[in-house]
């Protein structure tokens, strides 16, 4: 074997070869080190042959120094790379001068009493488009679908859900889903077939446009963002039922117009529609509605459940609220059903529960960061709307835009007056003609709209069409109706309430007209809202809120009105040494003052009486345990029917006849009061 292998083994080369692959090894080396310090900036030299002597390279014009006997480069001292920073950059300068502009229209309030905010962030973006313009400047394309649904969404949907008046939204319940839902699939199908008819009129050249397509362009127009009529309504205090309705319906308006939204896209790129489509469509509506709720539930339960263990690092409270609301919106947009119904349902459950875990200042801060970044949001989308009015191009077909506007006043009324018609008789406070004038003129429309045109998917063939009647209403709604439903509103007298009239004396009977009610309804076999209410708060203490609460006994609503309005106080206390409040006294200086001072003040007011910890332990223990409380305490007296009285006669006969009876009767006769009837038990 040995000598076979050695035989089949290739010889060496001869000494002059030798040499000349090894030269040749040394060159290739060298020049695969040329090339690592050139790059691509300089120019690469010629392969060497192994006979060839290598000579060092030109030095290029722009590129590093190859060897270190060359003239090297100096040290720059400043530099730019605006690129780099670019997106970040005019992002944060824009939402800079979009809260200047706020600020500017807050240092003079009376301009936000007449002039509604909306209408001046759109005239400071009309201004800086004009601008743009002159200059022949292109907008930041950043508002695109991916970042209006991602990311501007969520914070606006959070806000309106987290601060949704709680009690009066579930008082309300089915008259804010009867406007939302089947309002907004009116107005949709309405204007929709109208604008279709309109299409077949060859004088208006818009022939093109399919039926498919003008569903899609009315469901857009039909999501209503009343903030300037809500913030009216506030400062008038109109009814509560007609601004929670306003309230309701905008927030889950919302919701229905993005499930439409999505539900025509698809069906416009659609070349046939079978009426299959039609029936999957219904439905997927519902589907994506309660799938969306379900996904919300369950995530603000898991918010609630994870805040019971973090009582030793409240620092990291608020993200949680933060990261598992929009983990909800996050998980629903995977699975394509309603992100806006799962935002909205797990801030109303994590409201509800999570304020009882967290500290006050966790609270105080999540507020205050839901509210700024709601704020920011819709800032920016209608700063946006003003500059892409001026700097976009648009087209223009006056009849279709006209008609846009007309159709969306006429199936707005007629909405409102037919479904409040239906609605009426299910109401205990019907809604009167004034009422109606107050939702049908309070349909503005506003960031959401403008933000699905504007987001609409290329191959729709008259999208530019869409976005300038899109922008044509909203401008028309917000500043003319927008500025004028104030004076309209008090001209014709809506009725009007007390909504921040919190006091203990109004929940004490608000709580007893609940629990009456309640047991009225049992009495009557009528299972009503406030049955139902009462069941849930009955499970809601048994197992919601042992699971998901660390402190799971149930706090009375009085002593959390009162723990409230003790809050407000402090609050205003603090605000009035808020300029300087380091100058407030302290506890201890007031005290030396008064201990020190020779003569006692006069005081014209009757001096405050000092509660102890343990008077107040008193009151906690008085208003939590001893309020009106029959419905969890005792059960309705069932009043016994003749069978029944004939029934427990015969069974206490039988029972006097048995052997030893004699002591149970006589000491039944003894001490008569001892014992209650059996039906009373």
């Amino acid at each position: 074997r040995n000598f076979a292998w050695s035989q089949n083994r290739p010889r060496p080369p001869p000494p002059h070869l030798r040499q000349v692959t090894a030269n040749q090894i040394r060159a290739r080396a060298l020049f695969t080190f040329l090339i690592f310090l050139h790059g691509s900036r300089g120019e690469i030299p010629a392969k060497p042959s192994p006979s060839v002597t290598i000579l060092p390279p030109v030095k290029p014009d722009n590129g590093p120094q190859a060897f270190p006997d060359a003239e090297k480069a100096n040290l720059p001292v400043f530099t730019m790379d605006y690129p780099r920073i670019q997106i970040p950059f005019e992002i944060t300068l824009w939402m800079l001068l979009a809260s200047f502009a706020k600020i500017g229209f807050h240092v003079y309030h009376k301009i936000t009493i007449w002039v509604p905010e909306t209408c001046l962030l759109i005239s400071i973006g009309l201004i800086v488009g004009g601008i743009m313009h002159s200059v022949h400047e292109e907008p930041p394309a950043v508002l695109t679908s991916s970042v209006f649904f991602l990311y501007m969404l969520p914070p606006i949907v959070l806000d309106a859900g987290y601060f949704m008046p709680t009690r009066a939204f579930f008082e309300n319940i089915g008259t804010v889903l009867w406007f939302a839902v089947v309002g907004t699939l009116w107005n949709s199908i309405g204007i929709g077939m109208s604008l279709f008819a309109i299409c077949q009129i060859e004088a208006f050249g818009v022939q093109d446009i399919n039926l498919q397509e003008n569903l899609l362009f009315a469901s857009i127009i039909s999501a209503v963002d009343p903030v300037a009529v809500l913030s009216v309504f506030e400062d008038v205090s109109v009814n509560e039922a007609l601004y929670i309705v306003v309230f309701g319906e905008c927030l889950f308006n919302d919701a229905v117009t993005v499930v439409l939204y999505n539900m025509f896209t698809f069906v416009a790129e659609m070349p046939v529609v079978e009426p299959v489509d039609v029936f999957l469509g219904v439905a997927r509506f519902f589907v994506v509605g309660l799938g969306g709720m379900g996904f919300g539930i369950l995530f603000g339960f898991a918010a609630s459940f994870t805040t019971r263990f973090t009582s030793r690092v409240r620092e990291i409270e608020p993200l949680f609220i933060f990261m598992y609301s929009y983990l909800a919106y996050l998980v629903a947009e995977l699975f394509a059903i309603s992100s806006i119904m799962a935002i909205v349902t797990c801030a109303l459950t994590m409201k509800y529960y999570v304020e009882e875990n967290v500290s006050q200042r966790s609270c105080t801060t999540i507020r205050h960061v839901v509210k700024m970044l709601g704020s920011i949001s819709e800032t920016l989308i209608f700063f946006f709307l003003g500059v892409v009015t001026v700097t976009t191009e648009h087209e223009w077909n006056w009849a279709y835009i006209l008609f846009t506007l007309f159709f969306a006043f006429v199936w707005r009324g007629l909405g409102v007056l037919v479904l409040t018609q239906i609605i009426n008789p299910f109401r205990t406070i019907p809604f009167n003609m004034k009422d109606q004038f107050g939702l049908a003129y309070g349909g503005l429309r506003g960031a959401i709209s403008f933000a699905l045109a504007f987001t609409l998917p290329e191959n729709i063939g008259r999208k530019q069409l869409f976005v300038t009647a899109t922008i044509v209403i909203i401008l028309f709604t917000v500043f003319l109706q927008g500025i004028s439903i104030r004076p309209l509103i008090e001209f014709i007298n809506v009725r009007r309430t007390n909504r921040n009239l919190d006091t203990i004396n109004v929940e004490i009977h608000c709580r007893l007209m609940e629990h009456t009610i309640a047991g009225i309804e049992d009495l009557c076999g009528q299972w009503s809202r406030h049955y139902w209410k009462d069941k849930f708060m009955i499970f809601n203490n048994r197992f919601l809120r042992r699971i998901l609460i660390r402190d799971s006994r149930a706090e009375s609503s009085i002593v959390a009105l009162y723990k409230k309005l003790e809050l407000q106080n402090a609050m205003e206390i603090l605000d009035t040494v808020a300029g300087d409040i380091s100058a407030a006294p302290s506890i201890v200086s007031l005290y030396e003052e008064k201990k020190n001072s020779p003569t006692p003040t006069i005081s014209t007011t009757k001096p405050k009486k000092k509660f102890l910890a343990s008077d107040l332990r008193n009151m906690h223990n008085i208003l939590s345990k001893n309020m009106y409380k029959i419905r969890q305490r005792v059960r309705i007296i069932h009043l016994p029917t003749t069978r029944e009285i004939l029934i427990r006669r015969h069974s206490t006969i039988r029972r006097s006849l048995r052997p030893g009876s004699f002591q149970t009767s006589v000491s039944r006769k003894l001490h008569p009061i001892s014992r209650s009837p059996s039906w009373f038990q």
